[in-house]
């Protein structure tokens, strides 16, 4: 790692990982791409291979360190780490209270991220618009799949991290939405809540060998076809905003263990059809399903639906913005420091 390398900024970078992490519908790959430090992840996660393994048996920590360009990835982690345990809770309430706002802000930042990385092809063709639209297609249908109810077992667990850090490293696929419909992203965010370590140590574990095993696929693709992979990711982007928007009608609803009403499947309505809707404890449902499901418990305030249309249109273009400032940002450092 080169000495000039800022820390204290990739630290930062690694922040945004982690609080993109903990919302289901944004991915921290994505922050990666447009910080400009996605590669680099990529092919330092890579380099834990064999060879770095034996290095540490055999204690020479010098180089293992060297080899997996570890004060790059021990920055970016700490970051990631520090983000998931102090936002987790406040992406919760952000999400329970003030959901127009905050996905309106997700989703003019994904906006501005598909249109930043797809400019990174340098060449457009049958191929790479044949990745676009198939990570577009892929990453709608992940959106619209419906929730599993799955064990709670150890060995679920393990799966469900392997399976989780692949998409949270991918831009535009959500490793907390992958939880969601693995049915384990409230038993997660609760282990973090709880500083459970047994349940984070086999998911970390699970987590560990998953992101080794897919940057080796990913690094690979990279190099050998940078094009079509960026169009391919550019799609995962541009799909997944199908999860973020801000208007959705709750179709079912589960209570949770405090018996709070909770939404578990969600369909996007626009703007005009969600002032029609009522809503109890946050989540909105059409005013005969009210009468005719009752989903509300005593005491639970029902109440005419704002789609806030002002404010989304406001957080929607300050996620876009703040995206073009970062990037803009990112040239004049760049400039700087050649």
């Amino acid at each position: 790692m080169k000495k000039n390398e800022n820390y204290l900024l990739l630290i930062l970078k690694g922040c945004a990982m982690g609080a993109a992490d903990v919302v289901p519908g944004v991915s921290g790959g994505t922050i990666a791409f447009i910080t400009g430090i996605y590669e680099k992840l990529i092919n330092s996660i890579k380099s834990i291979d064999l060879e770095a393994i034996r290095l540490l048996f055999q204690l020479k920590t010098t180089s293992f360190w060297k080899k997996i360009n570890g004060n790059f990835l021990l920055s970016v982690l700490c970051g990631i780490g520090i983000s998931i345990f102090s936002l987790a809770k406040l992406m919760t309430y952000l999400l329970t209270h003030h959901p127009i706002e905050t996905w309106s802000f997700f989703f003019g930042l994904i906006i501005a991220s598909a249109f930043l990385v797809s400019k990174e092809i340098k060449k457009w063709d049958i191929f790479t618009i044949i990745s676009l639209v198939a990570g577009i297609c892929a990453a709608y249908t992940i959106t619209v799949l419906t929730p599993a109810s799955t064990p709670q077992s150890w060995w679920f667990i393990l799966l469900s991290g392997a399976i989780a850090i692949c998409a949270m490293i991918l831009p535009g696929i959500s490793g907390a939405f992958i939880l969601v419909l693995l049915g384990k992203y409230y038993f997660i965010i609760g282990a973090v809540g709880r500083l459970d370590i047994g349940i984070l140590a086999i998911f970390a574990v699970g987590a560990l060998i998953g992101i080794i095993s897919f940057s080796h696929l990913l690094s690979w693709l990279l190099k050998n076809y940078h094009n079509m992979t960026i169009a391919l990711l550019t799609g995962f982007m541009v799909g997944s905003l199908n999860k973020v928007w801000p208007w959705k009608e709750t179709i079912e609803f589960f209570r949770d263990s405090h018996g709070i009403q909770q939404a578990l499947i969600e369909k996007n309505v626009s703007p005009a059809t969600f002032g029609t809707l009522q809503t109890c404890n946050g989540n909105l449902f059409f005013s005969e399903k009210i009468l005719s499901q009752n989903p509300c418990g005593p005491g639970e305030i029902i109440s005419q639906g704002d789609p806030m249309l002002g404010p989304a249109i406001a957080f929607c273009v300050f996620g876009f913005l703040l995206i073009w400032g970062v990037e803009m940002l990112g040239k004049k450092m760049k400039a700087k420091h050649a």
